[in-house]
Order: C-alpha cells, then structure tokens, then sequence
C-alpha cells in the first residue's frame, strides 16, 4: 500500500511506511550497494517486486565506519568499478521501482557538494529519504533543514544507549522512519537477535507515532519475526542479503530473499 506520490513522481516515504503499517502490514526495507556491480539495479527492483517496502541504496565511501566487512566489501567493488555518488544518483533517475527509495552514506560526500545541493540531488534523482549516521543529533540540523526543503525526509538512527530524553528529541527530529540500532558496532550477520533490538524497539515505540524500523544484526526471517513481535513496525537487511550477491548469486537471489523474509513477516 502506498501514498500518492509528489509532484516530481517520488513515493513519499513516511506516508507510504504509515500507510503500510496502519493497514497491518510489517515494514521491509532491503539494502543494495549503488554501484557495487552492473546489475545493481536489477537487484534493487527484484527487491521491490518481491515486496520490500522501500529500499535502502547506499552511497559508497571509503572510509565507511558503521558497515562491516560484508558492506565494505561491496562498496570496495563499487569503488573499483569508478563508482560515484553522482552515477549513482544517475542510474537512479530511470529506475521505476515503485516504492520509495532511501540513500545511505556518510557526511564526508554530504559536505563536499554542501547539504542544499546534495539533497536536491537526492531528489532529482527520485530518493525520497536519506540516512546519514555520522552526523550526531546535536549537529543535524542543518542537515535535517535542507533535506526538508527539498523534500527528502532525513531518517535518523537512534542507539540503544540512548536516554529516553535523547530518544524522544530524535524521534522528534527524524523523518520517514526513526532507525532503531539493534546492537552496539559495525553491521553484519549475527546468529541470534541482540537483547538490545527488542529494548530499542519498544522503547522507541514508546515515544513516538513515527514508523519503528530495526536494523543491523537482522539476518534470518526469525530475527525479522521476533523484533516485530516485540514491537517494531519493520525491519532493515542488508548484510544477509548482500553476502549472497557477492557469493555469485544473480539479482533473482536477493528477490528471493526479500520474498522469503516478507512471508515470514506477513505470517508472523
């Protein structure tokens, strides 16, 4: 289920995530890395056809300090292809994935071209939200002002040693979605789901109306089921997913995935 899209025929993201989950459904948001080979694009529409909720595409950069060994493997291979952020937002101009789109990168490739004109970037390119998790809440506003004003709505994640206060001041902040940090460290697959990804979501449930979406460490459909259970509207995979792809499966595989990890929710 989604919004209408805007004027220039982005999906809005909060109001399609809000849409989705006050009709009962769970929130799914895959990951792909931009550019990380020539098929990326195929993989983020087999994500979207398998029922993701929106995807996450993540801008690369070499110095990438929240991924973990299997993201910065994918942003390596972006990178030595000549991957940029600009042929990223390129490529994204002709994808019709039908749901909205959420870039991730870190500050350093937000500063170079200054904040109004990255997020108008974002934009033109038809990204409708964006997270930056190297930018602390004490300085995002800035930051938070000109992705408002272009209609991009910045996601802020929240940790899960947090104070409340510190919560409900993110949570106030953030648009979209409010990205709740399962765990301590860099993302990657874990075996078992955190303690800390049933705390954060049902604290963050506890202070705000916005879409409670859990990632890093979510890498089996029972994680996915057991950090709804515990309250969070959806879940982010990245890491699962991508691990395939750099295993050599085709694009299909990460549709699988996603259509795997979507059961699991809808039936959970």
């Amino acid at each position: 289920m989604s919004a209408a899209s805007s004027e220039d025929g982005r999906l809005p993201l909060e109001a399609t995530l809000r849409a989705a989950r006050d009709a009962g459904r769970k929130l799914l948001v895959p990951y792909v890395t931009g550019g990380m080979d020539d098929t990326w694009l195929t993989t983020l529409r087999a994500m979207a056809d398998a029922g993701a909720d929106a995807v996450e595409v993540g801008i690369p950069f070499s110095d990438p300090v929240m991924d973990g060994p299997t993201i910065q493997r994918t942003s390596s291979a972006a990178l030595a292809r000549g991957t940029t952020p600009a042929s990223v937002l390129t490529e994204l101009r002709d994808v019709d994935a039908g749901v909205p789109l959420v870039a991730m990168t870190y500050y350093n490739l937000v500063y170079r071209p200054g904040e109004e004109r990255f997020a108008r970037a974002l934009a033109d390119a038809g990204v409708s939200g964006a997270i930056v998790p190297d930018i602390p809440l004490e300085e995002a506003g800035p930051w938070c002002d000109a992705a408002e004003a272009a209609g991009v709505d910045a996601v802020l994640l929240a940790a899960p040693t947090a104070t409340d206060e510190r919560l409900a001041r993110i949570c106030e902040r953030s648009r979209g979605f409010v990205y709740g940090v399962s765990l301590l460290g860099t993302t990657g697959e874990r075996d078992a789901l955190s303690p800390t990804a049933v705390s954060i979501a049902r604290r963050l449930k506890s202070l705000t109306d916005l879409p409670v979406v859990v990632g890093i460490g979510i890498s089996s459909p029972q994680q996915a089921v057991e950090v709804c259970e515990a309250g969070a509207d959806g879940v982010v995979v990245a890491s699962a997913i991508m691990r395939k792809l750099l295993d050599g499966a085709p694009p299909e595989a990460a549709g699988e995935a996603v259509a795997t990890l979507r059961s699991a929710l809808d039936s959970g």
